[in-house]
């Protein structure tokens, strides 16, 4: 089943993020979030959380819903994935993990990987463009595109099943960043302005800036995950 997760980061504000919050029946909210959603007309099926970041007059208007952790290893982010795999939701979106602080920031994007381990599908988005995880191994019955946000991965394991070839939906000129959790994953790549052939990204920005030439990219490499952001 699919879900949508608003954390406590930068709310959305362009039209496209905001339909994807109205039109979404399973919406999952950290605590800290759900007075910014309110805000807006909208409620949440869920709030989850330490609950030390949502006022007791919400505590009161959704107690039926509260959720609350007290488990101090986990950001409220996790919990929220947490509760999604223990309510049979396997595929999920991600609004509000960017902006604000920028530890947060990292620590959320750096999170996309784990969640990529534990879930079906999971992709962030922000209001400039959407994050995928993809680590070697994956195969498609490891992960599927969310239909909660189009042009999600399609992964397959292939060239003698050392290399987990990814393929990604895009558009002609569409700008790509391509971020390695291993500095020594070798990378090549197919329909990219600025091809990669057999190389190793040892430092974050080096794989930034790229751009697609037509309406799919693919990226091979041969172990360790990446994180993959597109524009829109």
């Amino acid at each position: 089943m699919q879900a949508l997760i608003l954390a406590d980061g930068a709310f959305p504000v362009v039209e496209k993020r905001l339909n994807l919050l109205r039109q979404t029946p399973n919406l999952i909210c950290c605590d800290g979030a759900v007075e910014k959603l309110v805000a807006v007309g909208l409620e949440p099926l869920a709030i989850v959380g330490d609950m030390d970041s949502i006022s007791e007059e919400l505590k009161v208007r959704f107690a039926d819903r509260l959720y609350p952790s007290a488990d101090q290893e986990t950001n409220d982010l996790t919990k929220a994935v947490t509760y999604c795999l223990e309510n049979g939701f396997d595929e999920v979106a991600i609004l509000g993990a960017t902006g604000l602080r920028e530890d947060h920031t990292l620590g959320n994007i750096a999170l996309l990987a784990d969640y990529a381990v534990r879930l079906r599908s999971v992709c962030l988005l922000t209001d400039y463009g959407r994050m995928d995880a993809v680590l070697a191994g994956m195969s498609p019955d490891d992960h599927r595109p969310s239909g909660l946000d189009a042009g999600g991965p399609e992964v397959c394991a292939t060239r003698d099943g050392r290399f987990t070839v990814a393929r990604f939906g895009c558009y002609a000129g569409q700008q790509v960043s391509i971020f390695a959790l291993d500095p020594a994953t070798r990378l090549h790549s197919l329909g990219l302005k600025y091809p990669l052939e057999d190389r190793c990204f040892t430092s974050w920005w080096q794989g930034t800036l790229n751009e697609a030439t037509g309406e799919q990219f693919s990226l091979s490499f041969d172990k360790g995950g990446l994180i993959v952001y597109r524009v829109g």
